[in-house]
């Protein structure tokens, strides 16, 4: 059993080692999405390129060449399907950028502010389809089971956390919906299609579905937080997006449910106006209720989860940097 835990004195992970780890896999993945991308159809592979190279981590697909490569699979789809869980991922950020008007992802333009929202909408469209066509040229229909559920998730954590917006009476209990299907689907997804390519059996698939699923969590509840408190260069984008957008996330609700009622009511009319400029007036009311330490602490916590799901699976690199990326997404700065 793995003693790796998520505790505050653990020391920094290299996210750098776990790429060289993965760099053989991810370069086949790199290749699979440029071949999947080329279209007859300029824009779409002028956006495609623009969001696919943009300097993303690649964590979705990194997700699961590691799930497939931990438990001993040979074969060679966990490419095709790293490369689909890309495009899903990457259709979301294009239709992301839109609904929330951003003007700036991972510290360059967004597609909809050089293309406009229409070509972006149209060009995630596309890339939805063509990871479609790709999910069924592995001829597995359990994961064409796990993929399509994922997206139906997603698109339902889209439609919910619209509701959301500008409400500042959403919960906690809402708001981890809300995270579960927009984000935790995903990398819950990518880890168990790792598993269902090994064919482990069933007990190593829930094993490695409640690992991403938990990892997930951690990761979203670590990006609202840094919303508040990261440098806004090193995060690309712009600080404060989440209250300019009405977005009700964990540190604001925890600071709502806990503070004075004058913090309260101060918070609950930020929310409604979308107002970016109580940026920092919010940052000391979370600091001073202790939401930010709240949330941080629910982060490990999923981050540990996600780590002990692992405890049953044969200890090799590829574990051992599955549980590393668990700290890395609590202990990350952007």
């Amino acid at each position: 059993m793995s003693s790796t835990n998520a505790s505050s004195a653990t020391p920094k992970i290299d996210f750098k080692a776990i790429q060289q780890l993965m760099a053989p896999a991810m370069n086949q993945v790199d290749k699979q999405i440029l071949q999947e991308l080329n279209s007859d159809v300029v824009l779409i592979n002028q956006i495609g390129f623009h969001i696919v190279n943009s300097g993303g981590k690649r964590l979705r697909p990194m997700l699961v060449a590691l799930s497939a490569c931990a438990l001993g699979y040979k074969g060679k789809d966990h490419i095709i399907l790293a490369a689909v869980i890309e495009f899903i991922h990457t259709a979301t950020l294009l239709h992301d950028d839109v609904v929330d008007e951003s003007d700036k992802r991972r510290g360059d333009d967004t597609a909809n502010a050089i293309w406009g929202n229409a070509a972006s909408v149209l060009v995630g469209d596309f890339l939805h389809s063509r990871s479609f066509e790709m999910m069924v040229s592995v001829s597995n229909m359990r994961v064409m089971d796990i993929l399509s559920h994922a997206t139906n998730a997603i698109a339902e954590g889209e439609v919910l956390q619209l509701l959301n917006i500008n409400n500042p009476d959403t919960n906690e209990l809402q708001y981890l919906e809300v995270i579960r299907r927009k984000t935790a689907k995903l990398f819950q997804a990518s880890t168990q299609l790792g598993a269902v390519l090994a064919n482990k059996g069933e007990d190593t698939e829930k094993a490695l579905s409640a690992y991403g699923l938990h990892l997930g969590n951690a990761f979203q509840i670590m990006d609202d937080m840094l919303d508040y408190t990261a440098d806004a260069e090193k995060l690309g984008k712009n600080l404060g997006d989440d209250l300019a957008e009405g977005k009700p996330t964990l540190p604001l609700i925890h600071a709502m449910a806990t503070g004075t009622k004058e913090q309260a009511d101060f918070i609950k009319k930020t929310i409604k106006e979308g107002n970016r400029t109580a940026h920092m007036d919010i940052l000391s009311i979370i600091k001073s209720t202790g939401s930010l330490a709240y949330t941080a602490e629910f982060a490990d916590k999923e981050a540990q989860k996600a780590i002990d799901a692992l405890r049953d699976i044969a200890d090799n690199d590829y574990k051992l940097a599955m549980e590393q990326l668990a700290l890395f997404s609590i202990q990350r700065s952007h």
